[in-house]
């Protein structure tokens, strides 16, 4: 089955690992954003079947930018999975109060990151 999924996260080696990542083992369209602000206007004007958010960005970071998308009826269903590097269990317990669909800590292998966002997402092959 395919499915359209946002990759956002403010660098760009990052976007391209994870578009070239998902494009290469998965049926899956690929969109990316390199900003929260780019994130929730894509999100608003096409909502995606998900969004894949970096924690940490200028301006607009992670949390901020779910915070948004939850704020809007057109985007408040969209799942999202936060990227983070920072795992620490308070950091854990921060992403779990968020009630994001998962969270996903970096550095990660490409190869196994299509299977760890469906196996978060419910999606089947």
């Amino acid at each position: 089955m395919s499915h359209r999924i946002l990759v956002v996260d403010d660098e760009e080696a990052i976007r391209e690992v994870v578009r070239i990542g998902l494009e290469m083992t998965t049926e899956w369209a690929v969109d990316v954003a390199a900003s929260g602000a780019e994130a929730v206007a894509l999100c608003t004007a096409d909502p995606p079947d998900a969004v894949l958010l970096d924690v940490m960005m200028p301006a607009m970071d992670g949390p901020t930018t779910f915070a948004r998308l939850q704020e809007d009826p057109s985007t408040r269903s969209v799942p999202v999975i936060l990227l983070t590097a920072k795992v620490q269990p308070a950091e854990r317990r921060r992403y779990d109060d968020l009630a994001v669909a998962g969270v996903l800590a970096k550095p990660f292998d490409p190869i196994t990151l299509p299977a760890q966002i469906a196996g978060l997402l419910g999606w089947r092959g």
